[in-house]
């Protein structure tokens, strides 16, 4: 075995060990600590509360990071089959590609196609009284102050926990139905 053969697998066990370490320390983690790194491994903050599915994330993107990603030929074929794939996807496909010489540009922070544009106003009735919260710059207004989820609100207003979006929309992701009958009664 040749010197330089034996010193790229040492550092090759070493980064693996690295990798070892770092999903070990996800574990002792709490969510907040799971977004900042989420934030910092994939560039965009995700809209979730939800520490396993964090965890699993983060833990991919070491992974890959430490191992190396898709293959130059999967990306391809992801640009194939889905040319509409989430922007992290496309930018690994031009940052890949052969044509491409220079890095693709960052996407621009995609604003959360859920949340209703700036100024709308939210209304609910629940037992009995009417609720108002207005959108404003990424965070909402109810009585006066600034919350940075529907879903804060709703637990305000019931002291239940609520998926905010189904409190006040009427509905989850993907669904245009509105409130249902009978609900505003709870």
């Amino acid at each position: 075995m040749t010197r330089g053969s034996t010193q790229s697998r040492r550092a090759g066990l070493s980064a693996l060990d690295t990798v070892r370490r770092e999903l070990v320390a996800l574990e002792a983690m709490t969510v907040d600590e799971l977004a900042a790194k989420y934030l910092a491994l994939f560039g965009e903050p995700r809209h979730t509360r939800n520490k396993a599915y964090l965890k699993k994330h983060i833990a991919w993107r070491l992974q890959e990071q430490a191992e190396g990603g898709l293959s130059a030929r999967a990306l391809d074929r992801i640009k194939q089959l889905a040319p509409d794939a989430p922007a992290r996807w496309r930018r690994a496909v031009a940052k890949t590609s052969a044509d491409s010489t220079s890095e693709a540009a960052p996407e621009a922070k995609a604003r959360d196609h859920r949340i209703p544009v700036d100024g709308t106003v939210l209304t609910r009735v629940y037992a009995g009284v009417e609720h108002t919260v207005t959108v404003r710059d990424g965070a909402f207004e109810y009585n006066g102050e600034a919350h940075r989820s529907l879903s804060g609100i709703a637990r305000l207003i019931t002291g239940k926990p609520w998926n905010g979006f189904v409190f006040f929309l009427g509905r989850t992701e993907g669904t245009a139905a509105g409130p249902k009958a009978g609900r505003d009664a709870r």
